[in-house]
């Protein structure tokens, strides 16, 4: 016959708290871990995108799609390239480069940074040997050294392409052919070595000076000033 022991049983109780509120703990610890894992996630994604003049480089250093370049200030080449290369189109993540001439570039901001260009900002540029020097910056009121309003012209681009214009985007075409855009992209003063120019290359930089001269371009309504971030 067995004899009840009340400090077996107390103990017992004790035993089977502690493992209770041990359960507890671990779950409240894995919570936690968890959402430290997401806040960190967030504040990696909502990463400002520090743009300066160093950020831009020969632009044949940058990967080719099709006849434009691209690349991603925040690392995020991949999907970038995914993007580019998708025959649906998409939306560009932020930290974007796209750049078809030397002189003007555009960079996707995070969302939010400028709802009327879908986050892009539009960059003109002074390039040399030396490097790159912002002349203009901005969103929807950045004109190029031509008088044309970089928006006015992306704005026209299908949603689907995430204002990237291409001849079957939507954008209104421009007499410029892919021999003047790629012999303008070799001729990047910002490349060294220098890339080599062919003579095709040569006779479609003759060519595009003289389309260069009667090109219309859609207008601004007034200059975009030098901004900054």
């Amino acid at each position: 016959m067995s004899v009840f022991n009340p400090m077996e049983q107390i103990t017992f109780q004790r035993t089977a708290h502690t493992k209770s509120l041990m359960r507890v703990w671990l779950v409240a610890l894995g919570i936690a871990s968890s959402l430290v894992a997401f806040e960190a996630h967030a504040a990696a994604a909502a990463k400002p995108v520090g743009v300066s003049e160093t950020s831009f480089q020969c632009m044949t250093k940058m990967t080719k799609v099709r006849g434009f370049y691209v690349d991603n200030l925040l690392g995020n080449k991949s999907k970038t390239l995914a993007v580019a290369k998708s025959k649906k189109g998409g939306v560009y993540p932020p930290g974007s480069v796209v750049q078809l001439v030397p002189g003007e570039v555009m960079v996707k901001g995070q969302p939010g940074s400028s709802p009327a260009t879908k986050d892009w900002e539009f960059f003109e540029l002074d390039v040399s040997p030396e490097g790159s020097k912002i002349r203009r910056r901005g969103y929807a009121d950045v004109v190029n050294r031509f008088g044309g309003n970089c928006f006015a012209c992306h704005v026209q681009a299908k949603p689907e392409w995430d204002m990237i214009c291409e001849q079957s985007h939507g954008c209104q075409p421009i007499p410029v052919n892919h021999a003047m855009f790629t012999a303008l992209q070799k001729s990047d003063p910002r490349c060294v070595p220098a890339n080599p120019l062919t003579q095709e290359d040569k006779d479609a930089l003759v060519a595009l000076q003289e389309v260069m001269k009667n090109l219309p371009m859609p207008k601004a309504e007034s200059p975009a000033p030098v901004a900054s971030n």
